[in-house]
């Protein structure tokens, strides 16, 4: 015999229930500015080591445009509470809480790219193209099954 529960339903205001979806979204956003932020960090800085000068034109190709998704990617993480400061006691909580989830949701797919790209680069170079394409693929998958498969698996039931 399987066992349902009923569904959960809060009591909650429409204005308590679009604060309570704010502060989900900025923990949200807390952990992804930050894995952000380190990444595009280190990406920065590999240009200024001394074994760059010997990347491939395919690698510095991929190096520019990891460089250039991993600035665009912060720039999203952030943009919420840009937007949150900007419209701060203007009323406008539900475009806030309904825009940046739709920002968090994009910066979470340009994250799973840059991953998976940067696995691409550092493969690439430490042991050759189709290592570093095996180890892309890889990485999109688990990125995948991880963030994609995973929650639709873990979804409750419904009737």
């Amino acid at each position: 015999m399987q066992h349902h529960e009923e569904p959960y339903e809060r009591s909650e205001t429409e204005s308590e229930r679009l604060d309570r979806n704010w502060g989900e979204i900025l923990q949200e956003l807390r952990v992804t500015q930050t894995g952000t932020q380190i990444l595009t960090g280190f990406l920065l800085t590999l240009a200024f080591q001394p074994r760059f000068a010997e990347l491939d034109a395919f690698q510095v190709g991929v190096y520019l445009t990891l460089l250039s998704a991993a600035v665009i990617t912060t720039t999203l993480a952030l943009a919420p509470v840009s937007m949150h400061r900007a419209l701060f006691r203007q009323r406008a909580k539900h475009q806030i809480v309904r825009t940046s989830n739709a920002v968090l949701k994009i910066t979470l797919v340009m994250v799973a790219l840059i991953l998976t790209g940067t696995m691409l680069l550092i493969f690439d170079v430490v042991l050759g193209h189709t290592q570093g394409i095996i180890a892309a693929a890889v990485t999109l998958i688990l990125t995948a099954v991880a963030w994609l498969v995973l929650p639709l698996a873990t979804r409750p039931d419904r009737d």
